[in-house]
């Protein structure tokens, strides 16, 4: 187990002063009247219900308040039940390269203020590596873990918010010409276990594709890679897996020059396809796969709109709904990459677009710059929540 420092936090406000005054397993020193009875104090048990409903940064600072709480909140089982209530405020985390010293750079925004016209000031996040003018790929979240992809065979999970890390196992492939790997992160409910996983993909003339791809999954915990036979005979995109109703997503090619969505599903560690949208008459170009409102999207690019499905009950073709179709914001024959990160309670859609971030409002057609401050070449974006969920665990 590691531990990295150096994130910035919001100082203590009246609030969390007021808890700590409120919430104490000390009484209060008797009156001096020595028949008047005792203050009145709160049961432990109820403590710890009570602060299941407290933010996330607050229990951070509440932990210093005595050895008890500092136990209760640092407790495992704690952290699973306070994931689930009440919701988390998500965040969006930027990682670009800086004009000066072209080092890493991490920074954190609240995501609602994204959406807004105002200024989103940066929370400078201090990334678990010594090397600093390396370039560590987002893989993916999953209840405000961070998965990085810290080369073709090292995988680093990281909690931006309670600080803690974990350099996972090599994978130790051997080296093949043209192999790359991607990974997907995700959350096996059925095992309660968190699992990274890892598509190996290499040249094989022997194979119709001319590709043949080995899996590997790591149940975290554990400290090596499982191999998990029956890959499609496909050829997987150079893309992260997304995490959706617990299964790992990729976009693939056939044989043909269609696109196919594979699902590996965490629980069983089997694989299927998941049938894609009827596009009708449309041409799609190409495709982005995606999570919105925690169900599988698919961006298709036509000649002239991009198109964005929404997968209602994954698994069941029936089920994929066209929220709304939005136009380039380029010339169309450069087919930027687009991202779909969120899509507020408003209808707001926040894009990685190229190398920009635009809020597409589906109501007007409108576009719009999020103000964030001192972004500089944008290499990957993702959302994640705050929690007190450990990778080390």
């Amino acid at each position: 187990m590691a531990s990295a420092s150096g994130d910035d936090y919001d100082d203590d406000d009246a609030a969390a002063s007021s808890k700590r005054q409120r919430f104490t397993e000390t009484p209060t020193p008797p009156p001096s009247d020595p028949h008047a009875p005792p203050s009145p104090t709160l049961p432990f048990e109820l403590i710890a219900e009570i602060l299941q409903w407290v933010p996330t940064k607050r229990l951070l600072q509440l932990q210093c308040t005595c050895k008890s709480w500092q136990s209760l909140i640092s407790d495992p089982q704690f952290a699973k039940k306070h994931l689930r209530l009440p919701p988390k405020p998500a965040r969006l985390i930027l990682t670009f390269a800086s004009p000066t010293t072209r080092e890493f750079v991490i920074r954190s925004y609240p995501l609602h203020n994204v959406f807004d016209a105002a200024p989103v000031g940066p929370t400078e996040l201090r990334y678990p590596s010594n090397r600093r003018k390396r370039f560590d790929l987002i893989v993916g979240s999953c209840d405000g873990i961070l998965c990085f992809a810290v080369n073709q065979s090292l995988v680093l999970l990281w909690n931006p918010c309670i600080r803690k890390f974990k350099t996972l196992p090599p994978l130790n492939n051997q080296h093949r010409e043209g192999s790359y790997t991607i990974f997907g992160f995700g959350y096996d409910s059925f095992s309660a276990c968190y699992k990274v996983v890892a598509v190996f993909s290499y040249e094989c003339d022997a194979d119709a594709n001319g590709y043949k791809s080995e899996v590997k999954v790591l149940t975290l915990g554990t400290e090596s890679w499982r191999v998990v036979p029956d890959f499609p005979s496909v050829v997987p995109l150079d893309e992260s897996g997304k995490f959706v109703s617990g299964s790992v997503n990729w976009l693939a090619y056939k044989s043909s020059p269609s696109s196919v969505i594979v699902s590996l599903d965490l629980q069983k560690e089997c694989f299927e396809e998941v049938l894609q949208p009827d596009y009708g008459d449309v041409a799609v170009l190409d495709l982005t796969l995606g999570v919105l409102r925690h169900r599988l999207c698919v961006i298709a690019h036509g000649y002239d709109l991009l198109d964005v499905w929404l997968m209602q009950d994954y698994g069941n073709r029936e089920s994929w709904t066209k929220l709304f179709s939005f136009p380039f914001l380029e010339t169309p024959d450069s087919f930027p990459w687009v991202k779909a990160l969120s899509l507020s309670e408003d209808d707001q859609l926040l894009l990685e677009f190229g190398s920009k971030l635009v809020v597409y409002n589906t109501r007007d057609g409108t576009f719009d710059t999020p103000q964030i401050q001192d972004i500089n070449d944008c290499l990957a974006s993702e959302v994640y929540i705050e929690s007190l969920i450990s990778p080390c665990s």
